[in-house]
């Protein structure tokens, strides 16, 4: 049996863990072997890296406490169903993408054209997938998405907005 604490932390870093597994074999094929083999060794190295810096950026990103509600991301649109509010918005509405944070917890506010406001708990299921879903904006930071929740200030931060980049659309 696995302690439940150990669990968590496993499975926060999964991503980063079967890169690291996969960056050893392919090192241990490349120094053990000649050839084709040591080729294919040193493309799962590659490949190891590649998944052990996106492991690391999507494990600080996800968030360590359970809040209420479902995130779903299908094409394009996000969509949120909480137990007192929900909605959804397509990412072509968007104008800004900001982290609310106050004494209760952390939020992401999406921030549509004509529509309200969009508030996703930090901790509501599938809220990690939003990293993703919101990497095709033009000119967002996936950087600053994960230095904002990895920012404890009380304060909120603003990761995006469109009228920065409009003028080159």
């Amino acid at each position: 049996m696995i302690r439940p604490e150990a669990k968590a932390r496993l499975l926060r870093w999964r991503e980063a863990l079967i890169g690291a597994s996969c960056a050893v074999a392919g090192l241990w094929l490349w120094l053990a072997t000649a050839g084709l083999p040591a080729l294919f060794g040193a493309v799962a190295m590659a490949i190891g890296a590649v998944l052990i810096l996106s492991g690391m950026r999507r494990a600080r990103f996800r968030s360590t406490h359970q809040d209420p509600g479902i995130v779903r991301i299908v094409e394009g649109r996000i969509s949120y169903m909480g137990p007192v509010t929900g909605g959804s918005v397509a990412l072509d509405d968007l104008v800004a993408v900001t982290l609310l944070r106050d004494d209760t917890g952390a939020a992401w506010c999406l921030t549509p054209e004509a529509e309200r406001d969009l508030v996703i708990p930090e901790g509501a299921i599938g809220a990690e997938g939003l990293l993703d879903a919101l990497a095709p904006l033009p000119g967002l930071d996936s950087g600053a998405m994960v230095r904002a929740v990895q920012s404890r200030t009380g304060a909120s931060i603003t990761v995006w907005r469109r009228e920065q980049f409009r003028a080159l659309t």
